[in-house]
């Protein structure tokens, strides 16, 4: 260091530390509210997609679209696949061994509950634990109060509730991991994939897990809009939308391979829903619904 005169090296060498450590400290302190400021987002993003869901499981239909005009027959998407496994297991619910059902994917819970409509027991699985807290809320206490976007930050109190009728103890919820499930569930008369299999880090797992799941002469249904991302599973893994040996492999060829040896196809159809993101801002897809029966032998 070069002599500068009337001062001593030693305070400069002091002085420099003050600032090097002046410095670190106020990067610190910018980490930590920068940290701080990316935590506070991400909690309100998990509330905010708990809130969507809410609507979409349990919203009126003039709380979900506030339109005379729209796609109106893609409300209520959890109840109606509920309806459609209703409609495929008319008196399972009397026969011991299959009067249980599995809602893998349950999200908020409302298919659970319109299950319980007929099964005497329903386990509901997700792998978000807010949503499994919402579905114990729901079951607990009958209803529970949440907030819709409607621009911006501003919001409407709404209020979910579970149908009269529908005996909510019959109910349980877990969080779990689709793709690798705890080994000591049992069979089930009905399991549900509702919109599941193409957000599955590893749904090839899942497919070969449900043989053990679904009791001989038990059903199967499987939504899905096939939207294959890497964000959620890797490409070498996915069930379709790509192309092998020059020829298109889609997401219903591979669970009819998959799925053939133990299962029968009984039903294919479309189903279309919408999920309300604001008052003006909405998704509507259509998922693929199949129906498959598990074989006696």
């Amino acid at each position: 260091m070069p002599y500068v005169m009337g001062i001593d090296h030693k305070y400069i060498v002091m002085g420099s530390l003050v600032c090097t450590t002046g410095v670190a400290i106020f990067s610190t302190y910018k980490w930590l509210r920068e940290r701080r400021r990316r935590n506070k987002s991400s909690v309100y993003e998990s509330q905010k997609l708990l809130n969507e869901y809410l609507v979409f499981h349990y919203g009126a239909k003039e709380e979900v679209l506030k339109y005379d005009f729209g796609p109106k027959d893609s409300l209520d998407f959890p109840k109606r696949c509920a309806d459609m496994c209703l409609k495929h297991t008319k008196g399972f619910g009397k026969t011991k061994t299959l009067n249980r059902a599995l809602d893998i994917g349950c999200a908020v819970g409302r298919s659970s509950f319109e299950l319980a409509r007929e099964f005497q027991e329903v386990i509901g699985i997700d792998y978000s634990q807010s949503f499994v807290d919402a579905c114990e809320h729901m079951r607990d206490l009958g209803e529970k109060v949440y907030f819709i976007q409607e621009e911006g930050d501003l919001v409407t109190p709404l209020i979910a509730k579970v149908s009269d009728g529908i005996e909510r103890g019959r109910c349980t919820f877990e969080q779990g991991d689709a793709c690798d499930l705890r080994h000591d569930l049992g069979s089930f008369g009905c399991v549900l994939a509702a919109n599941l299999i193409c957000r599955l880090h590893a749904p090839y797992n899942f497919l070969r897990r449900l043989s053990d799941l679904v009791a001989p002469g038990g059903i199967l249904i499987i939504t899905s809009p096939y939207t294959w991302l890497e964000e959620f599973t890797d490409k070498e893994t996915w069930l379709g939308g790509y192309k092998k040996d020059g020829q298109a492999v889609t997401g219903f060829a591979t669970l009819k391979k998959e799925l053939g040896p133990s299962f029968s196809l009984l039903e294919s159809c479309d189903m279309p829903f919408f999920i309300r993101e604001t008052a003006r801002k909405n998704q509507w897809t259509v998922a693929h619904c199949t129906v498959w029966s598990r074989q006696m032998n």
